[in-house]
């Protein structure tokens, strides 16, 4: 049937196409009655396609295709729970073999018990129960949203009424369960509800260590009284944590550690004054709009000024660390104790974040001794797996200066440094150090940059080993046991969601299954899948992509197949991963459903683990190299895959992603015809310090290199469909940057849309129905704009037909 509505669709164009250009004089008998016949086809047709439509569920619809439970739709993904893996949280109790879960309660529904697990013998306790967390004077328990137990266990601090801080909910309330005495009670005081953050028990049990408005807090408790230890002396002073900028680019939230003796507290203190800030507005809570200033440094302007402090905690006195340096001009992004409780150790980059320099710092006597620099002709990154051993004779430390992300075990003066990861390949994470018996874990991937298994090898370099069994492709991630015995494994792959097994090592032997997913792996075997593959795609010049594809199912290599791309392409991330990517994977596999064949691939530039060169190729070219690597990719696949149409090539990204596909469509119009940019920062000048002058050096030395490399300066060169998304609330890449892209889109007369979300902030998820919204109109966009068709597949062009 689908073949004769083309064959009468095409029939009647051309009729159509050939009456109409005929003159008046042409017009006689046999071409009015042709032109008859024409126009009943046309309205044979439309009723034909009429009463397809009325039986087809359009994008969205709330019933399934047919009631066909191989075929996806919009709600199924994201109006309901129905693809929602399972989850496996548990958490190794120090100096033990045994961890901890929570459970559900069987006396107070949506509440839970905290369960101790024997990992030998598998015979679980409860030592926390669910009512042991009533309030005094209420009939419901907390809500754990987190726990940490003191050094011995014998008190509980529980995290609960939490409220989100930029990306994560950090700001909440702190109760503490004293076990032996058997009493629950609220910290902070008098402090209002949701306002405390980052409380800490102190080694010995005996304090608890809180941040509220910007000041660190001490609170006692025997006698539960509080002091403040910290003094911010301005609006724009923050102690304990970071601001923005640090938070967003370094991690750095929790920015403050009790010392190993509990007598002291290490802490940053974060100076924004003068940085200059930026307004978020919103338009629709009230009767006036509200606005929030924050301060947020752009490229090349004036920064927040970081230094450390070391507090004690009997005194209250402070001992700032002196390093050296215009604090404006460097960045403080690791610290913590050394292996005793008289010294610090920190990391500082210079602004242009090439060089780290490791200090070791006294602190009775201020003393700051640099131990070792890492310099970079590109940029060096902060990394937390500096661990000492050899009763703090060394540390562990991660580099790149062979070429290759590597742990090395340097001396304590940093005079000697030994290689005990050697090997070209990268060293992903460093996970575990079992100093007893001098083996160092990690995760690597030599052979394939889409998979991660966990390998060890000797402190001494010597004798690497796989752990991770063969024959087991995908992602493996491990939480191990503090005495190295035993780990929380987990295994995912593009198409199957989380297994987590409780195993022994180093045999990697299954001890028990914690969590299947079988029923959701059921459901996943019910859906209409095509071929799946993870590929790579040779673009000339010696340089092959890592890749995947997802074709729809039965490819007919008669038929032509419109394509789409997903791209991120920065170095902030990788998208070709083997490992299960819930509901956006389920979203591009309905595309598939509809015709739709969807790849991705890693540029050079991507965080790959395929060595510096790989990583760092792209250091001021950020927006000029990834994007040629990008289409060069597309243009071998079509090469490659004939039933692809080239004249229905799309792209879509997020964030970084969102950039590239502004970069797709506006510098390579005759390859893309459809685009959708999510939340992208069309003017790099536009973006915070640390990220982009990490990648891209400073605007007065690199002038060209962020106007090739900021896609709004080629906004003029638009030829396709562009659909433009942006939360307004958006405090990470700005919705002003989005307006002004727009701006240059109507000087230059060139048509797109828009959809702005008000309020959502970058990952456009808050406030009712947002992600289904979202994900439907990014559904319809496609089929509108990048349609499936039936037409018979065409010869590609050659790449001088695609130039004209």
């Amino acid at each position: 049937m689908k073949t004769g509505l083309s064959r009468i669709l095409r029939t009647g164009i051309e009729r159509l196409s050939v009456v109409g250009f005929r003159t008046a004089k042409e017009t006689n008998n046999a071409a009015f009655a042709e032109r008859k016949t024409t126009l009943l086809l046309v309205r044979i047709l439309g009723l034909v396609c009429f009463l397809a439509a009325a039986t087809t569920p359009v994008v969205g619809e709330t019933v399934e295709p047919l009631g066909d439970e191989s075929m996806l739709s919009i709600d199924r993904i994201y109006g309901s729970d129905e693809f929602k893996a399972g989850k496996f949280e548990a958490r190794w109790l120090e100096g033990d073999s045994a961890f901890t879960t929570l459970e559900s309660s069987t006396e107070h529904e949506g509440r839970h018990d905290i369960v101790r697990h024997d990992p030998e013998t598998g015979a679980q306790e409860v030592i926390v129960s669910a009512s042991e967390l009533i309030p005094p004077g209420e009939s419901v328990p907390l809500k754990i949203e987190d726990y940490a137990w003191s050094n011995k266990q014998t008190k509980l601090l529980i995290y609960t009424n939490s409220r989100r801080v930029w990306r994560n909910n950090t700001r909440g309330d702190y109760w503490l369960l004293d076990r032996s005495a058997r009493q629950l009670r609220k910290l902070g005081g008098d402090s209002k509800p949701s306002t405390l953050m980052f409380a800490k028990l102190s080694p010995t049990a005996e304090h608890v260590a809180w941040l509220r408005d910007g000041n660190i807090y001490l609170e006692d408790l025997f006698d539960s009284s509080i002091r403040c230890l910290t003094k911010a002396e301005h609006a724009d002073v923050i102690n304990g944590t970071g601001d923005w900028v640090y938070e967003e680019e370094f991690g750095l939230r929790d920015g403050f550690q009790w010392s190993p003796d509990g007598q002291s507290i290490v802490y940053t203190q974060i100076d924004t004054r003068g940085v200059q800030k930026f307004p978020l507005t919103n338009n629709t809570d009230s009767l006036y709009p509200e606005v929030t200033w924050f301060a947020y440094p752009k490229v090349g302007h004036k920064n927040p000024s970081c230094r450390v402090g070391v507090v004690n905690c009997c005194s209250g006195e402070t001992r700032w660390i002196q390093l050296p340096g215009d604090p404006r001009e460097h960045y403080v992004p690791r610290m913590q104790w050394g292996d005793n409780s008289g010294e610090v150790i920190l990391q500082q980059f210079n602004r242009l974040q090439n060089r780290n320099q490791l200090f070791l710092v006294d602190v009775a006597s201020g003393g700051v001794n640099a131990i070792l620099t890492e310099e970079d002709e590109a940029w060096v990154d902060a990394h937390n797996e500096l661990h000492w051993i050899n009763d703090g004779k060394q540390f562990t430390w991660i580099s790149e200066r062979d070429g290759w992300r590597h742990v090395y075990i340097v001396s304590r003066s940093g005079d000697e440094a030994t290689l005990a990861t050697p090997g070209n390949f990268d060293v992903i994470r460093l996970l575990h150090v079992d100093e007893a018996s001098g083996w160092l874990y990690f995760i690597a991937s030599p052979d394939d940059a889409s998979q991660r298994y966990l390998f060890r090898s000797r402190l001494n370099g010597c004798d690497l080993q796989r752990v991770t069994p063969q024959e087991t492709p995908g992602t493996h991630g491990y939480q191990m046991s503090t005495d190295s015995r035993f780990a929380i494994h987990q295994i995912s792959s593009t198409e199957r969601p989380p297994i987590v097994t409780l195993i022994t090592l180093p045999d990697h032997e299954s001890v028990r299954i914690l969590e299947t997913n079988d029923e959701l792996c059921r459901k996943l075997d019910k859906l209409q899948k095509g071929n799946i593959e993870f590929t790579r795609v040779d673009i000339g010049d010696g340089v092959t992509l890592d890749g995947w594809c997802m074709s729809p199912a039965n490819v007919d290599p008669s038929r032509s197949y419109p394509l789409l791309v997903y791209v991120y392409g920065e170095p902030a991330g990788q998208t070709v991963v083997d490992r299960w990517g819930g509901n956006s994977w389920l979203w591009h596999l309905m595309l598939t459903q509809r015709g739709y064949v969807v790849m991705s691939f890693d540029n050079r530039g991507t965080n790959a683990p395929r060595g510096r060169e790989w990583r760092k190729c792209i250091y001021q070219k950020i927006g000029i190299l990834p994007p040629q690597d990008q289409a060069a990719a597309v243009e071998a696949v079509l090469k490659q895959r004939p039933w692809i149409d080239r004249n229905r090539v799309g792209v879509w990204g997020w964030s970084g992603g969102g950039s590239s596909s502004l970069h797709a469509i506006f510098k390579y119009p005759k390859l893309y015809a459809t685009a959708i940019a999510i939340a992208p920062v069309p003017n790099q000048r536009y973006y915070d310090t640390i990220y982009q002058e990490r990648y891209m050096g400073l605007p007065e030395t690199n002038a060209d290199g962020f106007r090739d490399g900021s896609p709004i300066n080629f906004a003029k060169q638009l030829e396709g469909n562009l659909l433009l998304i942006h939360g307004t609330g958006d405090d990470n890449c700005h919705y002003q940057t989005t307006e002004m892209l727009m701006d240059e889109l109507i000087a230059h007369n060139k048509q797109f849309s828009m959809m702005a979300y008000p309020n959502r902030t970058h990952s456009i998820k808050e406030r009712k129905n947002t992600t289904r919204h979202l994900r439907e109109l990014m559904t319809r966009y496609l089929l509108q704009n990048l349609p499936v068709t039936l037409e018979a597949s065409k010869a590609a062009p050659t790449d001088s037909d695609a130039a004209k």
